[in-house]
């Protein structure tokens, strides 16, 4: 019989690298008055302004229930704004003010700052997110990406532990 001890668990592994990383982030972002879910949002709005909420949910791998208190939060804090898309009401677009663009500047080391508390080479840093990217894909739509199989056929029934 075989045994599922938990540090054996890839999914555990992942989930407390997830809660580490939060914790790390913690000290950096707290006097930029951000939660990691808030810096994630503006992060992806300081790459392109002005996306609608389904966009932002798309890029931030956040459903829109999620992503909707955050924005919220953000608007509260005067760093972004919601406005209607005139002619479709339905449509939500975010836009950095320009207290949101401040706080860009403000916020410029952190990337640096956190990958040097990891402490992964370059390479090991991308070969880590090119495995999350495939992790999410293959949960995602219930297969693997074609160049992923390739490299690495299913061994047995599973094709891998939770």
């Amino acid at each position: 019989m075989k045994t599922h001890r938990m540090s054996d668990q890839p999914c555990f592994a992942l989930y407390s690298a997830v809660n580490a990383i939060t914790r790390a982030y913690r000290p950096l972002l707290d006097p930029l008055d951000l939660t990691y879910t808030q810096y994630v949002v503006m992060m992806t709005l300081w790459e392109q302004d002005g996306v609608d909420l389904r966009t932002l949910a798309e890029r931030t791998h956040l459903d829109p229930p999620t992503l909707t208190p955050v924005v919220k939060r953000l608007e509260g804090k005067g760093l972004l704004h919601r406005g209607r898309v005139p002619g479709d009401e339905r449509r939500l677009v975010l836009t950095v003010t320009e207290a949101g663009r401040r706080l860009r500047q403000e916020a410029r080391d952190v990337p640096e700052m956190m990958l040097c508390q990891v402490g992964l080479s370059p390479a090991e840093e991308r070969q880590l997110r090119a495995l999350c990217d495939q992790i999410r894909h293959t949960l995602a739509t219930g297969r693997r990406p074609p160049d992923a199989a390739a490299a690495n056929p299913p061994a047995g029934k599973h094709q891998g532990r939770p």
